[in-house]
């Protein structure tokens, strides 16, 4: 029996060792974000019945030695024994999941000779989860293996069928999708070949679709609202709604999703990654090209949303990553809550700290928040009848729920009020979103063209740090004046110093124009929070 080299994914191919009943191989493990390369050895010895694996496999892995067991027999092919030990190396790295299912029965077939050893396995990793009967169920992170394998070499991988349109996406790397065990050792016996999965035309898949009651043509009035939707879905910034019940704060957020850019290739691929990860990456079009909306009850725990677990996953902003986390009534949500949100919004990725590690996560959203101004909704409202009944003391606590140190990372602030009678009974439709969209793609693609000519890797001006800032942000003389003047006035801090010339940025690259005027930073103003300065 050969034994292949360990860890090495190089083509030059070191003096190969002939044990009798020893098999090594190559899987993968996820830890967060990164793809770690596992070696499976299988050993197989006269001594006492038994079978052990060993190299921190949790609850899952070890449960594998019963599908393992059942799906060989089942396949038609004989279990050995009497002692087998296979080990997961490196061991001092967690194992987890099903997804060593299938290179467990391959290391045992190819330990007990009832596969031929061939230079294929010297280069190759395999994924997958097995039913008793040697089916192979889907696993998750196929999408970041494949490209943490093509990145080491790899030529080829093997992996469930369901998972073979995702591993296809990517370029340079042979994928086979296997439905069965029994197919697989068929494949290495030369009896029947599996044929190798076409890689993926990611060009035809569905860009942008809006959904008919959710476009901003249904909805009268609200121009100035609807301008700051605009202004956040150009520049990817965070906003935050507050008006009375039936307002049409939550209809505006959902009509949000159809006005944003189109997601860029690179976008597509960190969408899709951490989609595999967490098991929501749709089998027929694996590739996510729709920027996520993801929309969170206030009865959400924190470690949902920001991720986490004995093994951490992404949580909700994570799965909003490129796209949109919606948090409706976000007033209702616990602070506790709310607050763990200030990190990820200022530097655009979570950290997942565990005792065996910490795993890091992309988080780059654009909040959208909509709140009532009072718990009974009617304080301070317009043009309605209703009357507020809170008393001064509520509508103090309810609005400090948010605390100070988040409203200063909200760039948009809109007061949404409700809509007179003569513009909702009107049978003229509002500006449809396709051509609000229009606009925001043709500002998208300004700070697109600005950033790529500046060797920076950023996609939006709400990417930008202080240096990015001064660079790509140009004012003129008397909207610094005005800005100036707003900011002793204000008292307001640094960082809604520089959100404030970054959304200045954006206006102006809807205008078309080079430099941030004073009219670029007039209406920048127009949008900070007031909750946070009364």
């Amino acid at each position: 029996m050969t034994l292949l080299f360990p860890f090495s994914f190089s083509a030059t191919v070191p003096v190969l060792l002939h044990f009798p009943m020893l098999s090594r191989l190559h899987s993968m493990t996820m830890l967060g974000m990164e793809s770690l390369p596992v070696e499976v050895e299988v050993d197989i010895r006269n001594g006492m019945v038994a079978f052990t694996i060993v190299g921190l496999a949790d609850m899952a892995v070890q449960e594998a030695k019963e599908r393992v067991k059942s799906a060989i027999k089942n396949s038609g092919f004989r279990f050995p024994g009497p002692r087998i030990t296979i080990n997961l190396a490196p061991a001092d790295v967690r194992k987890v999941g099903p997804l060593f299912d299938l290179p467990l029965a391959i290391g045992i077939l190819l330990a007990s000779d009832q596969i031929p050893f061939s230079d294929i396995f010297e280069n190759s990793i395999f994924l997958g989860e097995l039913a008793l009967d040697g089916r192979l169920r889907p696993v998750s992170g196929v999408l970041p293996v494949a490209m943490s394998a093509k990145e080491k070499g790899v030529q080829y991988l093997f992996v469930p069928a369901e998972n073979a349109n995702e591993a296809g996406l990517v370029e340079g790397i042979t994928v086979y999708g296997v439905e069965k065990l029994s197919d697989l050792i068929a494949h290495f016996l030369g009896e029947k070949l599996i044929s190798p999965t076409a890689l993926q035309n990611i060009e035809g898949y569905e860009k942008h679709t809006v959904l008919k009651n959710e476009d901003f043509s249904a909805i009268k009035g609200q121009e100035q609202a609807k301008r700051a939707l605009e202004i956040a879905a150009a520049g990817a910034h965070n906003v935050l709604m507050c008006g009375s019940p039936g307002s049409g704060k939550t209809l505006m957020a959902r009509a949000f999703r159809g006005i944003l850019p189109h997601m860029t290739r690179e976008e597509s691929f960190e969408v899709s990654k951490i989609y595999s990860l967490a098991g929501l990456l749709p089998a027929r079009t694996p590739l996510i090209t729709k920027r996520p909306f993801r929309t969170i009850h206030h009865t959400a725990s924190s470690i949902s949303i920001v991720g986490g677990g004995k093994s951490p996953k992404p949580g909700e902003i994570s799965l909003a990553h490129r796209g949109v986390l919606f948090l409706d009534e976000i007033a209702e949500f616990p602070s506790s809550v709310l607050e763990v949100l200030r990190q990820p919004l200022e530097d655009r990725k979570i950290t997942v700290s565990r005792v065996s590690g910490s795993s890091e996560f992309p988080a780059h959203f654009s909040l959208i928040g909509a709140m009532n101004p009072c718990p009974c909704g009617y304080y301070n409202v317009p043009n309605s009848d209703k009357t507020c009944t809170c008393a001064l003391s509520q509508i103090s606590k309810y609005q400090k729920r948010l605390s100070g140190p988040l409203l200063d990372r909200i760039d948009l602030y809109i007061e949404i009020s409700p809509v007179k009678f003569e513009k909702l009974s009107s049978k003229e439709d509002a500006e449809p979103s396709e051509r609000i969209a229009e606009r925001v793609q043709k500002a998208r693609n300004i700070q697109k063209e600005r950033f790529t000519a500046g060797n920076v890797p950023l996609h939006s001006n709400a990417e930008m740090k202080v240096d990015d800032v001064k660079r790509f942000c140009p004012i003129e003389k008397d909207a610094e004046d005005i800005l100036k003047n707003a900011m002793r006035q204000f008292s307001l801090s640094a960082r809604a110093y520089h959100r404030i010339l970054k959304i200045s940025r954006t206006i102006a690259d809807l205008a078309g124009t080079q430099n941030i005027t004073i009219a670029h930073v007039a209406e920048a103003l127009q949008y900070r929070p007031k909750i946070a300065e009364e």
